[in-house]
Protein backbone atom coordinates (compact mmCIF):
# COMPACT_ATOMS: atom_id res chain seq x y z
CA UNK A 1 0.00 0.00 0.00
CA UNK A 2 3.14 2.21 0.56
CA UNK A 3 4.24 1.69 -2.96
CA UNK A 4 0.69 2.45 -3.65
CA UNK A 5 0.79 5.74 -2.17
CA UNK A 6 3.92 6.55 -3.78
CA UNK A 7 3.35 5.61 -7.22
CA UNK A 8 6.55 2.76 -7.32
CA UNK A 9 6.04 -0.86 -7.92
CA UNK A 10 3.77 -3.38 -6.40
CA UNK A 11 6.32 -5.53 -4.62
CA UNK A 12 5.28 -9.34 -3.53
CA UNK A 13 5.98 -11.15 -0.39
CA UNK A 14 9.62 -11.25 -0.51
CA UNK A 15 10.16 -7.58 -1.75
CA UNK A 16 10.72 -8.03 -5.29
CA UNK A 17 8.49 -6.49 -8.12
CA UNK A 18 5.65 -8.11 -8.36
CA UNK A 19 5.59 -8.09 -12.33
CA UNK A 20 9.30 -9.71 -12.00
CA UNK A 21 8.00 -12.27 -9.66
CA UNK A 22 5.15 -13.56 -11.61
CA UNK A 23 7.83 -13.79 -14.66
CA UNK A 24 9.51 -15.96 -12.95
CA UNK A 25 7.34 -18.00 -11.60
CA UNK A 26 5.91 -18.63 -15.10
CA UNK A 27 9.21 -19.04 -16.46
CA UNK A 28 9.60 -22.34 -13.53
CA UNK A 29 6.00 -23.53 -14.83
CA UNK A 30 7.42 -23.25 -18.25
CA UNK A 31 10.53 -25.32 -17.58
CA UNK A 32 8.73 -27.79 -15.39
CA UNK A 33 6.55 -28.51 -18.16
CA UNK A 34 8.92 -28.65 -20.38
CA UNK A 35 10.81 -31.34 -17.87
CA UNK A 36 7.97 -33.55 -17.86
CA UNK A 37 7.65 -33.64 -21.84
CA UNK A 38 11.20 -33.81 -22.91
CA UNK A 39 11.07 -37.62 -22.80
CA UNK A 40 8.40 -37.82 -25.02
CA UNK A 41 10.34 -34.89 -27.49
CA UNK A 42 13.47 -37.12 -27.37
CA UNK A 43 11.59 -40.18 -27.88
CA UNK A 44 9.75 -38.70 -31.03
CA UNK A 45 13.52 -37.36 -32.72
CA UNK A 46 15.30 -40.64 -31.62
CA UNK A 47 12.11 -42.97 -33.37
CA UNK A 48 10.64 -40.62 -35.79
CA UNK A 49 12.40 -37.62 -36.87
CA UNK A 50 15.81 -38.78 -37.23
CA UNK A 51 14.60 -41.63 -39.50
CA UNK A 52 12.61 -39.75 -41.95
CA UNK A 53 16.10 -37.55 -42.15
CA UNK A 54 17.91 -40.00 -42.92
CA UNK A 55 15.65 -41.38 -45.13
CA UNK A 56 15.58 -38.68 -46.83
CA UNK A 57 19.46 -38.39 -46.93
CA UNK A 58 19.57 -41.60 -48.16
CA UNK A 59 17.06 -40.79 -51.35
CA UNK A 60 19.42 -38.60 -52.94
CA UNK A 61 23.01 -39.61 -51.31
CA UNK A 62 25.64 -40.77 -53.93
CA UNK A 63 28.96 -40.14 -52.68
CA UNK A 64 30.60 -44.07 -53.03
CA UNK A 65 31.19 -43.56 -57.30
CA UNK A 66 33.35 -40.53 -55.73
CA UNK A 67 34.90 -41.62 -52.89
CA UNK A 68 35.94 -45.25 -54.45
CA UNK A 69 37.21 -43.98 -57.28
CA UNK A 70 37.87 -40.09 -57.03
CA UNK A 71 41.07 -39.84 -59.78
CA UNK A 72 38.94 -42.04 -62.33
CA UNK A 73 35.74 -39.21 -61.50
CA UNK A 74 37.87 -36.10 -62.05
CA UNK A 75 39.63 -37.42 -65.33
CA UNK A 76 35.94 -39.10 -66.32
CA UNK A 77 34.36 -35.33 -66.25
CA UNK A 78 35.89 -34.07 -69.37
CA UNK A 79 35.35 -37.62 -71.54
CA UNK A 80 32.68 -36.86 -74.09
CA UNK A 81 30.47 -40.16 -74.73
CA UNK A 82 28.91 -38.82 -77.94
CA UNK A 83 32.12 -40.02 -79.47
CA UNK A 84 30.92 -43.79 -78.82
CA UNK A 85 34.45 -44.47 -77.97
CA UNK A 86 35.71 -45.23 -74.46
CA UNK A 87 37.93 -43.09 -72.49
CA UNK A 88 41.58 -42.86 -72.80
CA UNK A 89 44.53 -44.40 -71.11
CA UNK A 90 44.52 -41.35 -68.65
CA UNK A 91 41.26 -42.68 -67.33
CA UNK A 92 42.54 -46.46 -67.18
CA UNK A 93 45.50 -45.66 -65.44
CA UNK A 94 43.83 -43.78 -62.98
CA UNK A 95 40.93 -46.35 -62.24
CA UNK A 96 43.91 -48.98 -62.02
CA UNK A 97 45.13 -47.97 -59.31
CA UNK A 98 41.73 -46.44 -57.54
CA UNK A 99 40.38 -50.01 -57.97
CA UNK A 100 43.71 -51.60 -56.28
CA UNK A 101 42.88 -49.60 -53.10
CA UNK A 102 39.45 -50.22 -53.19
CA UNK A 103 39.84 -53.65 -53.82
CA UNK A 104 42.04 -54.22 -50.79
CA UNK A 105 39.79 -52.28 -48.61
CA UNK A 106 37.18 -54.86 -49.73
CA UNK A 107 34.69 -51.55 -51.18
CA UNK A 108 35.02 -52.08 -54.85
CA UNK A 109 31.95 -54.68 -54.37
CA UNK A 110 29.99 -51.98 -53.47
CA UNK A 111 30.51 -49.51 -55.66
CA UNK A 112 29.66 -52.42 -58.25
CA UNK A 113 26.40 -53.13 -56.76
CA UNK A 114 25.54 -49.61 -56.47
CA UNK A 115 26.33 -48.93 -60.51
CA UNK A 116 24.49 -52.22 -60.94
CA UNK A 117 20.72 -50.81 -60.11
CA UNK A 118 21.34 -48.42 -63.04
CA UNK A 119 23.32 -50.80 -65.43
CA UNK A 120 23.10 -54.48 -65.03
CA UNK A 121 26.29 -55.94 -65.61
CA UNK A 122 28.56 -53.77 -63.71
CA UNK A 123 28.57 -55.80 -60.55
CA UNK A 124 30.55 -58.68 -62.16
CA UNK A 125 32.43 -56.64 -64.23
CA UNK A 126 34.00 -55.03 -60.68
CA UNK A 127 34.37 -57.71 -59.13
CA UNK A 128 36.17 -59.68 -61.93
CA UNK A 129 38.40 -56.85 -62.63
CA UNK A 130 39.07 -56.81 -58.60
CA UNK A 131 40.45 -60.49 -58.38
CA UNK A 132 43.04 -59.61 -61.30
CA UNK A 133 44.50 -56.40 -60.34
CA UNK A 134 47.10 -57.97 -59.02
CA UNK A 135 48.47 -60.01 -61.85
CA UNK A 136 49.66 -56.63 -63.80
CA UNK A 137 52.12 -56.00 -60.47
CA UNK A 138 53.52 -59.19 -60.24
CA UNK A 139 54.91 -59.73 -63.50
CA UNK A 140 56.31 -56.21 -63.16
CA UNK A 141 57.66 -57.27 -59.45
CA UNK A 142 59.09 -60.01 -61.62
CA UNK A 143 61.05 -58.23 -63.62
CA UNK A 144 62.46 -55.48 -61.23
CA UNK A 145 63.47 -58.47 -59.23
CA UNK A 146 65.88 -59.68 -62.02
CA UNK A 147 67.14 -56.00 -61.99
CA UNK A 148 67.92 -55.62 -58.74
CA UNK A 149 66.94 -58.00 -55.99
CA UNK A 150 66.35 -55.37 -53.97
CA UNK A 151 63.36 -54.54 -55.45
CA UNK A 152 61.81 -56.97 -53.81
CA UNK A 153 62.97 -56.78 -50.24
CA UNK A 154 60.30 -54.25 -48.05
CA UNK A 155 63.05 -53.05 -45.89
CA UNK A 156 64.65 -51.38 -48.91
CA UNK A 157 61.57 -49.57 -50.46
CA UNK A 158 60.86 -48.44 -46.79
CA UNK A 159 64.57 -46.69 -46.77
CA UNK A 160 64.23 -45.41 -50.65
CA UNK A 161 60.54 -44.16 -49.84
CA UNK A 162 61.71 -42.47 -46.59
CA UNK A 163 63.98 -40.93 -48.23
CA UNK A 164 66.76 -37.68 -46.61
CA UNK A 165 65.85 -34.18 -45.54
CA UNK A 166 62.04 -32.76 -45.60
CA UNK A 167 59.45 -35.33 -45.19
CA UNK A 168 56.07 -34.78 -47.66
CA UNK A 169 53.30 -34.60 -44.92
CA UNK A 170 50.76 -33.29 -47.09
CA UNK A 171 50.60 -36.98 -49.03
CA UNK A 172 50.43 -38.72 -45.70
CA UNK A 173 47.45 -36.27 -45.37
CA UNK A 174 46.04 -36.92 -48.53
CA UNK A 175 46.54 -40.61 -48.38
CA UNK A 176 44.78 -41.17 -44.44
CA UNK A 177 41.76 -38.62 -45.98
CA UNK A 178 41.38 -40.38 -49.03
CA UNK A 179 41.14 -44.35 -47.10
CA UNK A 180 38.94 -42.17 -44.66
CA UNK A 181 36.52 -41.42 -47.66
CA UNK A 182 36.91 -45.12 -49.11
CA UNK A 183 35.94 -46.48 -45.85
CA UNK A 184 33.86 -44.46 -44.21
CA UNK A 185 35.81 -44.62 -40.78
CA UNK A 186 38.43 -42.05 -39.48
CA UNK A 187 42.27 -42.50 -39.71
CA UNK A 188 45.03 -40.44 -38.35
CA UNK A 189 47.74 -40.75 -36.18
CA UNK A 190 51.44 -41.74 -36.69
CA UNK A 191 51.90 -45.01 -39.16
CA UNK A 192 55.42 -45.00 -38.73
CA UNK A 193 56.33 -43.44 -42.14
CA UNK A 194 56.43 -40.21 -43.73
CA UNK A 195 57.55 -39.91 -47.38
CA UNK A 196 60.19 -37.92 -48.34
CA UNK A 197 59.67 -35.01 -50.42
CA UNK A 198 62.73 -35.03 -52.71
CA UNK A 199 61.66 -38.75 -53.80
CA UNK A 200 57.77 -37.66 -54.25
CA UNK A 201 58.70 -35.22 -56.14
CA UNK A 202 60.97 -37.34 -58.37
CA UNK A 203 58.65 -40.26 -58.19
CA UNK A 204 55.41 -39.10 -57.47
CA UNK A 205 52.97 -42.46 -58.55
CA UNK A 206 55.22 -44.46 -56.71
CA UNK A 207 55.09 -42.15 -53.49
CA UNK A 208 51.59 -42.21 -53.80
CA UNK A 209 50.61 -45.65 -54.32
CA UNK A 210 53.51 -46.35 -51.54
CA UNK A 211 52.40 -44.37 -49.07
CA UNK A 212 48.44 -45.48 -49.68
CA UNK A 213 50.37 -48.91 -48.95
CA UNK A 214 51.74 -47.97 -45.99
CA UNK A 215 48.83 -45.99 -44.40
CA UNK A 216 46.27 -49.22 -45.17
CA UNK A 217 49.36 -51.59 -43.87
CA UNK A 218 49.84 -49.51 -40.55
CA UNK A 219 45.94 -48.63 -39.38
CA UNK A 220 43.96 -51.27 -41.29
CA UNK A 221 46.30 -53.99 -41.09
CA UNK A 222 48.01 -53.17 -37.53
CA UNK A 223 51.60 -54.25 -39.66
CA UNK A 224 54.67 -52.42 -39.47
CA UNK A 225 54.82 -50.83 -42.22
CA UNK A 226 59.14 -51.46 -42.87
CA UNK A 227 58.36 -55.05 -42.55
CA UNK A 228 55.75 -55.32 -44.96
CA UNK A 229 56.45 -56.25 -48.63
CA UNK A 230 54.57 -53.05 -51.13
CA UNK A 231 51.81 -53.91 -53.26
CA UNK A 232 51.76 -54.91 -56.61
CA UNK A 233 50.62 -51.31 -57.52
CA UNK A 234 53.96 -50.09 -56.19
CA UNK A 235 55.80 -51.90 -58.31
CA UNK A 236 53.08 -50.56 -61.27
CA UNK A 237 53.51 -46.71 -60.35
CA UNK A 238 57.31 -47.44 -60.20
CA UNK A 239 57.21 -48.64 -64.13
CA UNK A 240 54.94 -45.41 -64.61
CA UNK A 241 57.71 -43.34 -62.88
CA UNK A 242 60.37 -44.27 -64.75
CA UNK A 243 59.93 -43.73 -68.22
CA UNK A 244 59.98 -40.11 -67.58
CA UNK A 245 62.29 -39.50 -63.88
CA UNK A 246 65.75 -38.08 -64.39
CA UNK A 247 66.97 -40.59 -61.63
CA UNK A 248 70.83 -39.58 -63.16
CA UNK A 249 70.95 -36.51 -60.84
CA UNK A 250 68.85 -38.21 -57.28
CA UNK A 251 71.63 -38.82 -55.13
CA UNK A 252 69.24 -39.89 -51.99
CA UNK A 253 68.42 -43.39 -50.46
CA UNK A 254 68.79 -46.28 -53.27
CA UNK A 255 70.22 -44.19 -56.41
CA UNK A 256 72.05 -47.06 -57.42
CA UNK A 257 68.69 -49.19 -57.88
CA UNK A 258 66.84 -46.63 -59.33
CA UNK A 259 69.53 -45.62 -62.21
CA UNK A 260 69.90 -49.85 -62.95
CA UNK A 261 65.81 -49.90 -62.99
CA UNK A 262 66.34 -47.59 -65.34
CA UNK A 263 68.46 -48.82 -67.31
CA UNK A 264 66.33 -52.17 -66.93
CA UNK A 265 63.00 -50.99 -67.81
CA UNK A 266 62.97 -52.00 -71.59
CA UNK A 267 62.80 -55.68 -70.00
CA UNK A 268 60.14 -55.04 -68.08
CA UNK A 269 56.82 -56.26 -69.52
CA UNK A 270 55.18 -52.59 -69.46
CA UNK A 271 51.38 -53.04 -71.03
CA UNK A 272 49.06 -50.23 -71.69
CA UNK A 273 46.53 -50.11 -68.97
CA UNK A 274 43.37 -50.10 -71.52
CA UNK A 275 44.57 -53.45 -73.07
CA UNK A 276 45.02 -54.78 -68.99
CA UNK A 277 41.42 -54.20 -68.18
CA UNK A 278 40.00 -55.40 -71.97
CA UNK A 279 42.39 -58.52 -71.38
CA UNK A 280 40.25 -58.90 -67.91
CA UNK A 281 36.77 -57.72 -69.76
CA UNK A 282 36.26 -56.61 -73.14
CA UNK A 283 32.83 -54.77 -71.31
CA UNK A 284 34.94 -52.19 -70.60
CA UNK A 285 35.27 -51.03 -73.54
CA UNK A 286 31.35 -50.97 -73.71
CA UNK A 287 30.54 -47.23 -73.63
CA UNK A 288 27.61 -47.39 -71.91
CA UNK A 289 29.22 -48.55 -69.00
CA UNK A 290 31.46 -45.78 -68.52
CA UNK A 291 28.37 -43.55 -68.95
CA UNK A 292 26.59 -44.86 -65.74
CA UNK A 293 29.95 -44.13 -64.05
CA UNK A 294 30.40 -40.90 -65.47
CA UNK A 295 26.21 -39.85 -64.55
CA UNK A 296 26.41 -41.33 -61.04
CA UNK A 297 29.61 -39.92 -60.39
CA UNK A 298 28.25 -36.56 -58.34
CA UNK A 299 28.12 -36.71 -54.61
CA UNK A 300 24.43 -36.15 -54.92
CA UNK A 301 22.03 -37.26 -57.53
CA UNK A 302 18.36 -37.45 -58.75
CA UNK A 303 18.84 -40.89 -59.93
CA UNK A 304 16.80 -42.63 -57.40
CA UNK A 305 14.21 -40.57 -57.57
CA UNK A 306 13.51 -40.39 -60.99
CA UNK A 307 13.71 -44.33 -60.90
CA UNK A 308 10.64 -43.96 -58.31
CA UNK A 309 8.54 -42.58 -61.31
CA UNK A 310 9.79 -44.92 -63.75
CA UNK A 311 11.99 -42.13 -65.12
CA UNK A 312 16.10 -42.84 -65.89
CA UNK A 313 19.12 -40.33 -65.64
CA UNK A 314 20.87 -40.74 -69.73
CA UNK A 315 23.49 -38.51 -70.95
CA UNK A 316 21.28 -37.04 -73.08
CA UNK A 317 18.90 -36.08 -70.48
CA UNK A 318 15.64 -37.37 -68.22
CA UNK A 319 14.15 -39.84 -70.11
CA UNK A 320 11.37 -42.35 -69.66
CA UNK A 321 11.97 -46.00 -69.10
CA UNK A 322 11.21 -48.70 -71.77
CA UNK A 323 7.47 -49.89 -71.11
CA UNK A 324 8.72 -53.26 -70.13
CA UNK A 325 10.29 -51.88 -67.09
CA UNK A 326 7.92 -49.03 -65.95
CA UNK A 327 6.56 -50.52 -62.59
CA UNK A 328 6.18 -47.81 -59.49
CA UNK A 329 3.80 -45.71 -60.73
CA UNK A 330 1.20 -48.36 -61.62
CA UNK A 331 2.03 -49.85 -57.61
CA UNK A 332 1.85 -46.09 -56.41
CA UNK A 333 -1.98 -46.31 -58.17
CA UNK A 334 -2.73 -49.34 -57.14
CA UNK A 335 -1.98 -48.75 -53.92
CA UNK A 336 -3.85 -45.40 -53.49
CA UNK A 337 -6.77 -46.71 -54.92
CA UNK A 338 -6.75 -50.41 -53.02
CA UNK A 339 -6.38 -48.50 -49.94
CA UNK A 340 -9.40 -46.19 -50.79
CA UNK A 341 -11.53 -49.22 -51.38
CA UNK A 342 -10.61 -51.01 -47.94
CA UNK A 343 -11.37 -47.88 -46.58
CA UNK A 344 -14.53 -47.37 -47.67
CA UNK A 345 -15.31 -51.00 -46.99
CA UNK A 346 -14.31 -50.80 -43.64
CA UNK A 347 -16.87 -48.11 -43.19
CA UNK A 348 -19.51 -49.59 -44.91
CA UNK A 349 -18.81 -52.78 -42.85
CA UNK A 350 -17.87 -51.04 -39.51
CA UNK A 351 -20.45 -47.96 -39.03
CA UNK A 352 -23.35 -50.41 -38.36
CA UNK A 353 -21.34 -52.36 -36.45
CA UNK A 354 -20.35 -49.39 -33.76
CA UNK A 355 -23.93 -47.45 -34.14
CA UNK A 356 -25.33 -51.15 -32.56
CA UNK A 357 -22.83 -50.99 -29.70
CA UNK A 358 -23.44 -47.50 -29.19
CA UNK A 359 -27.56 -47.89 -28.78
CA UNK A 360 -26.85 -51.35 -27.19
CA UNK A 361 -27.04 -51.86 -23.04
CA UNK A 362 -23.79 -51.16 -21.84
CA UNK A 363 -23.90 -54.67 -20.42
CA UNK A 364 -24.49 -56.23 -23.86
CA UNK A 365 -21.96 -53.80 -25.54
CA UNK A 366 -19.17 -54.60 -23.68
CA UNK A 367 -19.52 -58.48 -24.53
CA UNK A 368 -19.60 -57.51 -28.33
CA UNK A 369 -16.86 -54.83 -28.04
CA UNK A 370 -14.64 -57.55 -26.78
CA UNK A 371 -15.32 -59.53 -30.20
CA UNK A 372 -14.44 -56.54 -32.05
CA UNK A 373 -11.45 -56.26 -30.27
CA UNK A 374 -10.50 -59.96 -29.79
CA UNK A 375 -8.14 -60.07 -33.61
CA UNK A 376 -5.45 -57.74 -31.56
CA UNK A 377 -5.20 -60.95 -29.60
CA UNK A 378 -4.04 -63.12 -32.62
CA UNK A 379 -0.80 -62.56 -34.51
CA UNK A 380 -1.21 -60.56 -37.89
CA UNK A 381 0.77 -63.19 -39.61
CA UNK A 382 -1.75 -66.10 -38.00
CA UNK A 383 -4.84 -63.88 -39.41
CA UNK A 384 -3.71 -63.35 -42.93
CA UNK A 385 -2.45 -66.77 -42.97
CA UNK A 386 -6.11 -68.00 -41.89
CA UNK A 387 -7.38 -65.96 -45.08
CA UNK A 388 -4.93 -67.88 -47.54
CA UNK A 389 -6.45 -70.84 -45.98
CA UNK A 390 -10.01 -70.24 -46.78
CA UNK A 391 -9.64 -67.76 -49.99
CA UNK A 392 -8.10 -70.68 -51.47
CA UNK A 393 -9.42 -72.36 -54.86
CA UNK A 394 -9.59 -75.93 -52.74
CA UNK A 395 -10.17 -73.45 -49.40
CA UNK A 396 -13.38 -73.68 -46.81
CA UNK A 397 -15.38 -70.49 -48.71
CA UNK A 398 -15.03 -72.65 -52.49
CA UNK A 399 -16.38 -75.96 -50.25
CA UNK A 400 -19.06 -74.13 -49.17
CA UNK A 401 -20.46 -72.56 -52.43
CA UNK A 402 -19.42 -75.88 -54.42
CA UNK A 403 -21.73 -77.83 -51.51
CA UNK A 404 -24.29 -75.65 -51.84
CA UNK A 405 -24.31 -75.63 -55.57
CA UNK A 406 -23.58 -71.87 -56.49
CA UNK A 407 -20.31 -72.48 -58.13
CA UNK A 408 -19.49 -75.89 -60.20
CA UNK A 409 -16.41 -78.11 -59.11
CA UNK A 410 -14.60 -77.22 -62.08
CA UNK A 411 -15.43 -73.20 -62.01
CA UNK A 412 -13.62 -72.60 -58.63
CA UNK A 413 -13.52 -68.76 -58.21
CA UNK A 414 -10.17 -67.46 -57.86
CA UNK A 415 -9.97 -65.34 -54.85
CA UNK A 416 -6.30 -64.99 -53.78
CA UNK A 417 -3.16 -64.36 -54.82
CA UNK A 418 -5.00 -61.26 -56.61
CA UNK A 419 -6.78 -57.94 -55.59
CA UNK A 420 -9.92 -59.17 -53.87
CA UNK A 421 -7.60 -61.64 -51.66
CA UNK A 422 -5.75 -58.04 -50.38
CA UNK A 423 -9.07 -56.14 -50.00
CA UNK A 424 -10.90 -58.79 -47.89
CA UNK A 425 -8.18 -59.81 -45.86
CA UNK A 426 -6.94 -56.02 -45.17
CA UNK A 427 -10.52 -55.14 -44.77
CA UNK A 428 -10.71 -57.84 -41.67
CA UNK A 429 -7.30 -57.03 -40.38
CA UNK A 430 -8.10 -52.94 -40.41
CA UNK A 431 -11.32 -53.03 -39.36
CA UNK A 432 -11.33 -52.82 -35.42
CA UNK A 433 -9.24 -49.37 -36.18
CA UNK A 434 -12.49 -48.42 -38.13
CA UNK A 435 -15.10 -49.28 -35.52
CA UNK A 436 -13.45 -47.98 -32.32
CA UNK A 437 -13.24 -44.22 -33.41
CA UNK A 438 -16.74 -44.14 -34.74
CA UNK A 439 -18.04 -46.33 -31.64
CA UNK A 440 -16.28 -43.53 -29.84
CA UNK A 441 -18.00 -40.83 -31.09
CA UNK A 442 -21.35 -42.35 -31.17
CA UNK A 443 -21.37 -42.57 -27.67
CA UNK A 444 -21.47 -39.17 -27.20
CA UNK A 445 -24.68 -38.69 -29.34
CA UNK A 446 -27.57 -38.07 -27.04
CA UNK A 447 -30.33 -40.43 -27.61
CA UNK A 448 -32.78 -37.38 -27.13
CA UNK A 449 -32.01 -35.99 -30.07
CA UNK A 450 -33.87 -38.89 -32.64
CA UNK A 451 -36.43 -38.62 -30.18
CA UNK A 452 -36.85 -35.45 -30.79
CA UNK A 453 -36.82 -36.00 -34.43
CA UNK A 454 -39.18 -38.05 -34.55
CA UNK A 455 -41.54 -36.07 -32.27
CA UNK A 456 -41.61 -33.22 -35.04
CA UNK A 457 -42.79 -35.85 -37.43
CA UNK A 458 -39.35 -37.23 -39.14
CA UNK A 459 -39.28 -40.51 -40.50
CA UNK A 460 -36.24 -42.96 -38.74
CA UNK A 461 -34.18 -42.52 -42.26
CA UNK A 462 -35.03 -38.84 -41.84
CA UNK A 463 -34.03 -38.59 -38.36
CA UNK A 464 -30.82 -40.61 -38.83
CA UNK A 465 -29.56 -39.06 -41.74
CA UNK A 466 -30.53 -35.48 -40.89
CA UNK A 467 -29.53 -35.65 -37.08
CA UNK A 468 -27.54 -38.69 -36.31
CA UNK A 469 -24.87 -39.60 -39.47
CA UNK A 470 -23.91 -35.60 -39.34
CA UNK A 471 -22.94 -36.26 -35.26
CA UNK A 472 -20.82 -39.49 -36.25
CA UNK A 473 -19.38 -37.78 -38.93
CA UNK A 474 -16.19 -36.74 -37.39
CA UNK A 475 -15.60 -40.92 -35.96
CA UNK A 476 -15.72 -41.83 -39.61
CA UNK A 477 -13.38 -38.68 -40.74
CA UNK A 478 -10.92 -39.85 -37.92
CA UNK A 479 -11.28 -43.49 -38.46
CA UNK A 480 -10.98 -43.56 -42.56
CA UNK A 481 -7.74 -41.58 -41.81
CA UNK A 482 -6.25 -44.02 -39.55
CA UNK A 483 -7.35 -46.84 -41.71
CA UNK A 484 -6.30 -44.98 -45.06
CA UNK A 485 -2.85 -44.36 -43.52
CA UNK A 486 -2.16 -47.88 -42.11
CA UNK A 487 -3.74 -49.80 -45.75
CA UNK A 488 -0.85 -47.25 -47.48
CA UNK A 489 1.95 -48.64 -46.03
CA UNK A 490 0.83 -52.39 -45.32
CA UNK A 491 3.09 -54.91 -46.69
CA UNK A 492 3.02 -58.31 -45.00
CA UNK A 493 -0.51 -58.94 -46.02
CA UNK A 494 -0.70 -58.32 -49.70
CA UNK A 495 3.09 -60.37 -49.81
CA UNK A 496 0.63 -62.90 -48.60
CA UNK A 497 -2.56 -62.80 -50.27
CA UNK A 498 -1.90 -60.52 -53.32
CA UNK A 499 0.66 -62.74 -55.14
CA UNK A 500 1.69 -60.33 -58.24
CA UNK A 501 -1.22 -58.30 -58.78
CA UNK A 502 -2.49 -57.06 -55.02
CA UNK A 503 0.89 -56.09 -54.01
CA UNK A 504 1.49 -52.67 -52.81
CA UNK A 505 4.52 -50.07 -53.32
CA UNK A 506 5.18 -50.66 -49.79
CA UNK A 507 6.07 -54.86 -50.82
CA UNK A 508 8.90 -53.13 -53.21
CA UNK A 509 10.23 -51.05 -50.59
CA UNK A 510 10.84 -54.21 -48.36
CA UNK A 511 12.52 -55.97 -51.13
CA UNK A 512 15.02 -52.86 -51.57
CA UNK A 513 15.59 -53.05 -48.31
CA UNK A 514 15.87 -56.49 -47.16
CA UNK A 515 16.84 -58.28 -51.09
CA UNK A 516 18.58 -56.20 -53.52
CA UNK A 517 19.44 -54.22 -50.83
CA UNK A 518 19.05 -50.87 -52.95
CA UNK A 519 18.29 -48.95 -49.65
CA UNK A 520 18.24 -45.45 -52.33
CA UNK A 521 15.72 -46.74 -54.08
CA UNK A 522 13.51 -47.61 -51.16
CA UNK A 523 14.06 -44.37 -49.58
CA UNK A 524 13.02 -42.31 -52.70
CA UNK A 525 9.35 -44.91 -52.93
CA UNK A 526 9.29 -44.24 -49.14
CA UNK A 527 9.95 -40.29 -49.48
CA UNK A 528 7.28 -40.07 -52.22
CA UNK A 529 4.79 -42.44 -50.54
CA UNK A 530 5.26 -39.66 -47.23
CA UNK A 531 4.84 -37.04 -49.73
CA UNK A 532 1.45 -38.45 -51.08
CA UNK A 533 0.25 -39.07 -47.72
CA UNK A 534 1.03 -35.65 -46.66
CA UNK A 535 -1.08 -34.48 -49.59
CA UNK A 536 -4.41 -36.35 -49.10
CA UNK A 537 -3.65 -35.18 -45.44
CA UNK A 538 -4.09 -31.43 -46.42
CA UNK A 539 -6.16 -31.74 -49.10
CA UNK A 540 -8.94 -33.33 -46.26
CA UNK A 541 -8.00 -30.97 -44.00
CA UNK A 542 -8.95 -27.97 -46.69
CA UNK A 543 -12.24 -30.25 -47.83
CA UNK A 544 -13.41 -31.62 -44.70
CA UNK A 545 -11.51 -29.63 -42.12
CA UNK A 546 -9.12 -31.41 -39.34
CA UNK A 547 -10.75 -29.78 -36.54
CA UNK A 548 -13.82 -31.92 -37.47
CA UNK A 549 -11.67 -35.20 -36.79
CA UNK A 550 -12.69 -36.43 -33.71
CA UNK A 551 -11.84 -39.62 -31.39
CA UNK A 552 -15.14 -39.18 -29.09
CA UNK A 553 -16.02 -36.57 -26.46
Amino acid sequence: SDASATGGPVLAADGTPLKKSLGRALRLEKMRALALIAPLLIFVLVSFILPIAAMLFRSVENQIVGDTIPDSVELLATWDASTGEAPDEEVFKALYFDLFVAAEAKEHTKLGSRLNYENPGIASLFRSSGRKLDDLGKDYNKAFKKIDKSLDDGAFWYEMMSGEGAPSSDLLAQSQASLSRLTGDRYSGDIGFVPGAEISALLPETAEAYTEFAVFAALIDGDVVAEEDPWEAVYVAFAEDLKTADVASYQGPGAEVLQAAKAGLDTVPLMSFKDFFVDIDEDWLNVSKWQTIQIYSPSYTSGYFLNSIDLMKTPEGVEVRPENQQIYITLFQRTLIMSLIITVSCILLGYPIAWLLANLPMRTANILMILVLLPFWTSLLVRTSAWKVMLQQQGVINDVLVWVGLVADESRLVMINNQFGTIVAMTHILLPFMILPMYSVMQTIPPTYMRAAKSMGATNWTAFWRVYFPLSVPGIGAGSILVFILAIGYYITPEIVGGTKGVFISNRIAYHISSSLNWGLAAALGTILLCVVLILYWAYDKIVGIDNVKLGG
